[in-house]
């Protein structure tokens, strides 16, 4: 069970000690974000800049000099792109190379051909969480869009009883599971369990994608009616392989990874003696960089030759992956820099001591901050990051499976509510052809209640765990 914060800060021993006064930290801590936020929001500034712009204001305002600041913010830049960004180069590579092999399309066709009319809700929902586990969720949406307009139209269903559960499937897996960038973020800050992390976020995530897909979906295509538009083909010449692997190839190359890492996390509970054979493979294949990179390496030769790709095409496959992401990684990494400041000043352990005092349960705390940052900024991995970095202090004494609670909190509170300053809420607005109005009652009060559906799994679970 979660113990209450103030059993936690006796174990916080070797957190930083605040560098100034409590109230000049508030306010450093206050006007970083501040600053994040305007910078975002009004000035139109990219996160990267907002995020360097954010650790120097907290660092400055807290009364460091500017090269403490700049020594915290680099270390903080290069811990997380070495223990993140490659993972999210790997998590690009095979995404690449699931969509271009055509394996992708394999899974929809696969699970939708075998759906009923009454069922279709519930396949989309599984066809956006089987796509959502590997995938950022623009590559699934774009790639989804076809398939949802295709099922839309010769179901008669419309589009949000469709296209609804598809995007509830692709944002809880964008939200709860690694590897994606928000959960990866939080778990390397937090320091919590990647297997056990990933396990919790799968039981979170399905019933979470349940009440906010097909359940959710059903009611709001009662208030909003959209048709699906014809302006996709889903067999264009757009230059794709014509072979696509199979259903069983594609589902095993997708899981493989997850099998991997949830294998190290299953030994680590059953295995005690980390010197048996068996303990020391599980938990080399499982390392979140090596089970990946397997993935990779099996999906060259599963996907990509499997689907008739010679080896030129396979090279400029992955390679092509890279450039996309470019912008994701500077995030995270600018994102560990701002984390490294707040660590550094001290600011962690003065929310600890605050949240001891009021006796905040950590979970509702960690929810709370992600969902008011997501609100200011539209970005759930800025929400994840900077939530990550104020919860720090708090984490310390918990179990393994308690930290992993709080990721999952945290990614539940960083998908609350998208609206105008969410690039997600235009991509989607657009897609399905809504006006704004209706863009919030569907998409809108979709990602609000998987955020609270999820935050309710979550503190649920924290009562045994």
């Amino acid at each position: 069970m979660m113990p209450p914060t103030a059993m936690l800060l006796a174990a916080g021993a070797d957190l930083p000690q605040p560098v100034a006064p409590g109230w000049q930290l508030v306010v450093a801590a206050l006007a970083g974000v501040a600053v994040i936020v305007v910078a975002i929001t009004v000035a139109k500034v990219h996160p990267f800049l907002a995020l360097i712009g954010g650790g120097a204001t907290v660092g400055i305002v807290a009364g460091e000099s500017i090269p403490t600041v700049l020594e915290s913010f680099t270390a903080g830049f290069g811990t997380t792109a070495a223990g993140v960004g490659i993972l999210i180069a790997l998590g690009a590579m095979f995404t690449k190379l699931l969509a271009d092999s055509g394996g992708a399309d394999e899974i929809v066709d696969t699970i939708v051909g075998h759906a009923s009319p009454r069922m279709l809700p519930w396949a989309m929902a599984l066809v956006g969480a089987i796509i959502g586990l590997p995938m950022f969720f623009e590559i699934g949406l774009v790639l989804l869009m076809p398939v949802i307009y295709l099922v839309a139209r010769r179901s008669g269903l419309g589009l949000i009883p469709i296209g609804i559960p598809a995007l509830a499937g692709l944002s809880a897996m964008h939200g709860f599971v690694p590897p994606h960038p928000g959960p990866l973020v939080a778990i390397d800050a937090l320091g919590a369990d990647l297997g056990l992390t990933l396990a919790l976020g799968v039981a979170v995530a399905i019933p979470t994608i349940i009440v906010s897909g097909p359940l959710f979906g059903t009611l709001a295509g009662r208030w909003v009616t959209v048709d699906a538009p014809t302006t996709f083909d889903l067999d264009p010449d757009d230059g794709r392989t014509t072979r696509r692997p199979s259903f069983a190839v594609t589902m095993f190359s997708v899981l493989l990874p997850v099998v991997l890492m949830l294998g190290k996390a299953l030994a680590e509970i059953f295995v005690s003696d980390e010197g048996q054979p068996v303990r020391r493979v599980l938990d080399i294949l499982g390392t979140p960089l090596i089970a990946l990179l397997i993935a990779v390496i099996v999906a060259m030769f599963t996907l990509g030759r499997g689907s008739g790709m010679d080896r030129d095409t396979i090279a400029k496959c992955t390679g092509a992956a890279l450039p996309a992401i470019a912008g994701i990684l500077l995030i995270v990494a600018a994102g560990g820099g701002f984390k490294e400041v707040l660590v550094d000043t001290g600011i962690g352990t003065l929310l600890a001591d605050w949240a001891t005092g009021a006796n905040v349960p950590v979970l509702l705390l960690a929810w709370t901050l992600a969902a008011l940052i997501r609100l200011a900024t539209g970005s759930a991995t800025v929400a994840t990051i900077t939530a990550s970095s104020l919860i720090l202090g708090l984490v310390d004494g918990l179990s393994s499976g308690q930290v992993s609670l709080v990721v999952l909190a945290i990614g539940a509170g960083s998908v609350f509510l998208s609206h105008v300053n969410d690039a997600g809420f235009w991509l989607v607005k657009e897609y399905f052809g809504m006006t704004v109005g209706q863009t919030f009652k569907t998409w809108s009060m979709m990602e609000t209640v998987l955020s609270v559906s999820g935050l309710i799994v979550v503190m649920a679970l924290g009562l045994v765990i």
